[in-house]
């Protein structure tokens, strides 16, 4: 066997691990009984040790100095830049370090959870100072002398450079706070009326996941706090959320993260348990759940589609036709949720939390003074004051999980999003009329195919560059998000 072939059969042990950790966290927020967390924190801890020792194995470095690249392909050559660096960044993170992150993120998630549902920052601020000294640890291990939150940004957007997404989002702020302040003068649209109960709207969330292609033979759908989705190839599970009131969360969640879920179980299966078997970065991932759920889900054309769907399942909710309904599922208001938030706003939230988090890592913001500058950036942002903890702080799971550098990636995914649409409704002419049917299957072959199959082949920005044929760039973005609402709000 040559020293490839050995590298890879190790390297898909380490996957096959690394999915079963997954399932872990998943098991955590789904099903585990609560007293069992002391049990899991310890659990997972071991299961992080025993990967760490397999990614920092000296084995690697052997296999890779032995191995001859001019014999091998373009595939075989990207699974080795994977390996290469994957390997380069655990090495320089202690074990200890390693396995003291995850046994504190996994006591976090109850410790936040518990938080949240008392409105008590207090609360948790002892643990994400925590969190946070020993993620600043990692990131100083990583940076070898440069930027820290660079080096926490590289493991969910690898290549990227804070100062560079700063210019790309200070270009997004102007125009959408511009068009966030005309759509809000005008008259508020009306929204659904009624409650909703919780088997319809589960039903029909599955419906949604298999009308966007999610394979529910490979998958399922649960329900979380926090929706998410985990794992990849022939077991990728997702979960959504329900609320009597507002069934648009629920559905939309489901949208959401099936775009995230099909990448995965999309990507070319001889990739599997490979390091090219999963989702290339953060942004990307993003990208799909965002075109998904946005450019397509919450399109002119699906949403009359779906509103026929809503009156078979729960009769009379308030909606007198399809474009009342439209308006509806794109209502632009106040609200204090960033997974809630319309279109129009969710970036500026996602920016407030790129800020913070970058002060709390440069150690420019006290844990202590963290919700004060959370409350006073959203006053100033939007307009009105956060009225509970769980609205503003406590409202993300993400940093009671330990992920600086994650938020950036929603508003990159976004961005890469409009590029890619761009493209798509040029590729897919008739686009509108497939999905006034309920038909996504133009729409979602063509992101298989021209991004999804991928995997992790290609670098972010290279698979961009591929699938939409520009280099990444807000502009679509703007552009379609002013067209939209200024031609549904009479602007």
């Amino acid at each position: 066997m040559s020293a490839f072939d050995e590298l890879m059969t190790f390297q898909r042990d380490t996957e096959a691990l690394a999915q079963i950790a997954g399932r872990l966290s998943w098991d955590q927020e789904t099903m585990m009984p609560r007293g069992a967390a002391d049990q899991r924190s310890d659990e997972r801890a071991a299961m992080e040790a025993v990967l760490h020792q397999r990614r920092v194995s000296p084995r690697i470095g052997e296999w890779l100095a032995a191995i001859d690249e001019g014999g091998l392909d373009d595939v075989a050559k990207a699974q080795l830049r994977h390996i290469r660096r994957a390997h380069d960044r655990a090495t320089r993170v202690p074990e200890r370090l390693a396995s003291a992150i995850a046994r504190k993120v996994s006591q976090a998630h109850v410790i936040w959870a518990e938080a949240r549902a008392d409105d008590d920052f207090a609360a948790f601020a002892p643990t994400l100072s925590e969190i946070i000294a020993l993620r600043q640890e990692e990131g100083a291990a990583l940076a070898d002398g440069g930027s820290v939150y660079d080096a926490l940004l590289d493991d969910y957007e690898p290549g990227a450079k804070a100062a560079d997404l700063e210019a790309m989002f200070g270009a997004l702020r102007p125009r959408l706070v511009a068009l966030r302040e005309a759509v809000l003068a005008q008259p508020a649209k009306a929204g659904v009326q009624g409650t909703f109960d919780e088997h319809g709207q589960m039903k029909l969330a599955r419906t949604l996941a298999r009308t966007f292609g999610y394979d529910l033979k490979r998958g399922r759908v649960d329900k979380a706090v926090h929706p998410f989705s985990s794992g990849s190839g022939d077991d990728v599970r997702i979960t959504t959320r329900t609320n009597a009131l507002d069934p648009f969360n629920c559905f939309y969640s489901t949208i959401h993260e099936v775009g995230h879920a099909s990448y995965e179980q999309n990507i070319d299966p001889a990739y599997r348990l490979t390091p090219l078997g999963g989702g290339v970065s953060m942004g990307v991932h993003e990208s799909q759940s965002r075109i998904y759920e946005n450019q397509l889900g919450r399109s002119r054309a699906f949403t009359g589609w779906l509103f026929g769907q809503m009156r078979d399942t729960f009769g009379d909710f308030g909606i007198a036709d399809e474009e009342a309904f439209y308006a509806a599922v794109n209502q632009v208001k106040n609200g204090y949720i960033r997974t809630e938030a319309d279109e129009l706003q969710y970036n500026l939230h996602v920016l407030l939390r790129f800020d913070l988090e970058r002060a709390l890592i440069a150690g420019d913001l006290a844990v202590g003074d963290l919700e004060t500058a959370w409350n006073d950036r959203f006053a100033a942002d939007f307009g009105f004051a956060v009225d509970k903890p769980s609205n503003g702080v406590l409202q993300d799971v993400h940093w009671s999980a330990g992920l600086f550098g994650y938020f950036p990636t929603y508003s990159l995914g976004n961005v890469y999003a409009g590029c890619l649409h761009q493209a798509l409704r040029v590729a897919v002419p008739d686009l509108d009329d497939q999905l006034s049917r309920g038909d996504t299957t133009a729409a979602t072959t063509w992101l298989k195919s021209t991004l999804q199959t991928h995997g992790g082949r290609f670098t972010p920005r290279e698979v961009i560059e591929r699938a939409s044929g520009a280099a990444p760039s807000e502009a679509p973005l703007l552009d379609y998000l002013e067209e939209k609402f200024r031609d549904l709000y009479d602007l």
